[in-house]
C-alpha cells in the first residue's frame, strides 16, 4: 500500500512538472527563435545561461508551490493576498497587469509564429496565412476552447517529440559545423554581463504566469513535494534547453542566423531528411502556436465575460458577450502580430520580463528573507 501511494505521490510531483514542461516549450521555443534572442546569439555562454534559466524558473515555482500547499491558497488572487499579504493591494494589482500584459504578448507571438511557420514552410501568403490563423483562432475561442485545452499537452508532446525527432540527427550531421562555431565563439566570445542579464529576463518572462501554476499545488501530499517536482522540472527541460542551444549552434554562422523569424528552419533545410522532417516540425509548431493563442485569449475573454456578468459561466453556450469580446482580443493579437515575430520576441517579451521583476522576482526574494523561506509557524500551529 505505502509503495502504491509513494508512486501515486510521484505521478502528482511528476505532473506538476510536465505542467511547467508544457507552458514553457510552446510555439516560440519551437521554432528555435525565443533561443535565439535570449541565448544562442551570446556565443558558448548559451550553454550556461539555459541552465541558468531554468534554476531561476523552478527555484521560484518551488517557492511559490510550497507556499500555496502551505497555506491552502490555489487560485492566483487569493495565493497572492496572502504571499503580499499588508502589501497586497499594490502587488496583487500589478500582478493583474503583469498577466494582462502576458495575455496580449503571448497570444500576438503565437499569432506571428502560425503566420511566419506556414510563410516559411508552405510559402502560403501572409495574408492569407494571417485571415486563416485568425479564423481559426476567433472560431475555435468562442465554441472549443475546452477541445483545445485537451489536446493542448498532447501538441506540446508532439512538439517535444518533434523537437528530438529534427536536433538529434541534425547534432550528428552537423556536428562538425559546431565545433566549428564553438571555436569561433571561443575566440571572440560575448560579454558574460548582458548574456547574464538577457539570462534574467527570459527568467522573468517566464515567471509572468507562476500565478497561474499554483492552482496545481493542490493534489501535493504536503508542502515538500514542490521540491522533488521542481528538481525533476529542471533536469527535463535543462537537458531539452542544451539539445536545442546546441542544434542551433550548428546554424551561427548562416547568413540569415539573424534574421529569419523560424531559425529552426534553417538547421532542418541544410540537415538530413529535410523534405520529411520540415513538414513535420512546421504542423505541430502552428498547431502548438495556435492552440497557445486560443487558451490565452479565450482566459482574458472569460475574465472579461465574468466582470461583465458575474452569472457568466464558461460552459455556457457563448453569447453575446464572449463572441464581442474574443473578437477584439484576436484583433489585439493580431494587431500586435504584425510587429513581426523578431520584434514581439524580443522586444515584447523584454518588457514583460521587466515588469515582472519589480513584481515577482524581487518581492519574492524579500520574502523568502523576511519569513526565513517561510518557515514560521503558522497560526494554527500555535495554538
Amino acid at each position: 500500500m505505502n509503495g502504491n501511494n509513494r508512486e501515486s505521490r510521484f505521478a502528482i510531483e511528476i505532473g506538476v512538472a510536465f505542467v511547467w514542461f508544457t507552458t514553457q516549450f510552446g510555439g516560440g521555443f519551437a521554432s528555435g527563435n525565443q533561443l535565439r534572442a535570449y541565448f544562442v546569439r551570446f556565443g558558448n555562454w548559451a550553454f550556461l545561461t539555459c541552465l541558468i534559466s531554468q534554476a531561476i524558473g523552478a527555484f521560484y515555482q518551488w517557492y511559490a508551490l510550497r507556499y500555496a500547499r502551505r497555506h491552502n491558497v490555489y487560485d492566483y488572487r487569493s495565493f497572492n493576498n496572502r504571499f503580499y499579504g499588508k502589501y497586497a493591494p499594490i502587488f496583487s494589482n500589478l500582478y493583474e497587469l503583469v498577466y494582462v500584459v502576458t495575455l496580449c504578448v503571448a497570444p500576438a507571438a503565437a499569432f506571428a509564429t502560425g503566420v511566419e511557420t506556414m510563410k516559411t514552410s508552405f510559402g502560403l501568403n501572409h495574408w492569407v496565412g494571417t485571415i486563416f490563423v485568425g479564423l481559426f483562432i476567433f472560431i475555435v475561442a468562442v465554441y472549443g476552447t475546452n477541445v483545445v485545452r485537451r489536446v493542448a499537452s498532447f501538441l506540446s508532446i508532439a512538439i517535444v517529440a518533434g523537437l528530438f525527432l529534427v536536433y538529434v540527427p541534425n547534432i550528428f550531421a552537423q556536428w562538425g559545423d559546431i565545433q566549428a562555431n564553438i571555436a569561433a565563439s571561443s575566440a571572440a566570445p560575448q560579454p558574460f554581463g548582458k548574456a547574464l542579464w538577457m539570462t534574467i529576463v527570459y527568467g522573468s518572462f517566464q515567471l509572468a504566469s507562476i500565478g497561474l501554476l499554483v492552482q496545481h499545488a493542490a493534489p501535493f501530499k504536503e508542502p515538500d513535494d514542490a521540491r522533488t517536482s521542481m528538481i525533476a522540472g529542471f533536469f527535463v527541460n535543462g537537458i531539452i534547453c542544451l539539445m536545442a542551444v546546441l542544434g542551433l549552434t550548428a546554424i551561427t554562422n548562416d547568413p540569415n542566423w539573424m534574421k529569419e523569424p523560424i531559425p529552426l528552419m534553417i538547421l532542418v533545410n541544410k540537415g538530413p531528411a529535410s523534405a520529411i522532417l520540415r513538414p513535420i516540425i512546421s504542423i505541430l509548431i502552428v498547431l502548438g502556436s495556435v492552440s497557445t493563442a486560443v487558451n490565452m485569449i479565450a482566459g482574458m475573454s472569460n475574465r472579461v465575460c465574468k466582470g461583465l456578468d458575474p452569472k457568466f459561466n464558461p460552459t455556457d453556450k457563448p453569447g453575446k458577450n464572449v463572441i464581442i469580446v474574443t473578437l477584439v482580443c484576436t484583433v489585439v493579437a493580431f494587431l500586435i502580430a504584425q510587429l513581426g515575430l523578431n520584434k514581439i520576441v524580443a522586444v515584447g517579451y523584454k518588457y514583460l520580463g521587466y515588469l515582472t521583476i519589480p513584481v515577482i522576482i524581487i518581492p519574492y526574494i524579500v520574502h523568502m528573507i523576511v519569513t526565513k523561506f517561510d518557515s514560521l509557524p503558522l497560526k494554527d500551529e500555535t495554538k
